[in-house]
């Protein structure tokens, strides 16, 4: 037995043993939320990331080296975590996530963890959930600030009862563009995976209805509550989205 996997009771390790685990994105939010989904013990991790490794990303994607410049980002961190944890199982989909393959590559994997760091995807990705019945954890980073919330189907609200409408189309700079300090992807990412491992095992409350905002430079971790919207058209009492949409068309054009 692995000293992390001492925490657990014997039923909890063998749940974290069955569990697939979906991450979109395998950059700065993706690479801690694999390491520690691994070394925890999930049997199954897929990666979904259609980028290749840019010499620009190691600064904080600590799933890539040097030598990996170039390779896809699936491959780069496939290799990693059996490197780590050679009895686990790791796919890759070395695809764009669209609306055309979502539902199909969802249902395959118990639990979804979002480290997009785009709102087209973050829609999608959302909408999915909700349309597949699968659990999603979600987080996101901007310079020194980091966010992170559960969406389980049914039993709160969804990301968009959270954010109903996309900002426009330039307001928020992608980290490539804004910056963000390396160590932030760790923390937060971490974060976003004791909330898998939460609803995998049953132990602990998750963030189900319940937003935490991080501040790296002021140190300062906050709780904001989030009520599901009854008018929200995907989780809501009488929902209209009811398959998924053009989500570049949705936000604006916001892609990648």
């Amino acid at each position: 037995m692995r000293m992390a996997e001492a925490c657990f009771t014997p039923a909890e390790r063998e749940r974290l043993a069955r569990a697939s685990v979906l991450l979109v994105g395998c950059g700065g939010l993706g690479s801690p939320v694999a390491y520690a989904l691994a070394a925890a013990g999930v049997g199954r991790i897929g990666l979904v990331d259609m980028d290749q490794v840019d010499l620009s990303n190691l600064q904080r994607q600590i799933l890539h080296h040097t030598a990996d410049v170039g390779r896809p980002k699936v491959e780069s961190g496939r290799e990693k975590i059996l490197a780590l944890r050679p009895d686990i199982r790791v796919d890759t989909h070395p695809v764009a996530l669209t609306s055309e393959n979502a539902l199909d590559l969802f249902r395959q994997y118990d639990l979804i963890v979002d480290g997009s760091d785009n709102f087209a995807t973050r829609y999608l990705v959302n909408d999915a959930c909700v349309l597949t019945g699968r659990p999603l954890v979600h987080g996101s980073i901007f310079r020194f600030d980091g966010q992170v919330t559960t969406f389980v189907p049914g039993q709160g609200p969804c990301y968009r009862c959270l954010y109903p409408t996309p900002p426009p189309p330039g307001a928020v700079p992608s980290c490539a563009e804004a910056g963000v300090i390396g160590v932030l992807p760790g923390f937060i990412g971490s974060l976003m995976a004791m909330e898998a491992v939460k609803l995998i095992t049953g132990r602990g409350e998750p963030l189900v209805g319940r937003l935490l905002i991080y501040s790296a430079l002021d140190m300062d971790v906050s709780e904001v509550h989030i009520r599901r919207n009854p008018d929200c058209p995907v989780c809501g009492d009488h929902p209209t989205i009811r398959e998924l949409i053009d989500y570049e068309q949705f936000c604006g054009g916001v892609g990648r």
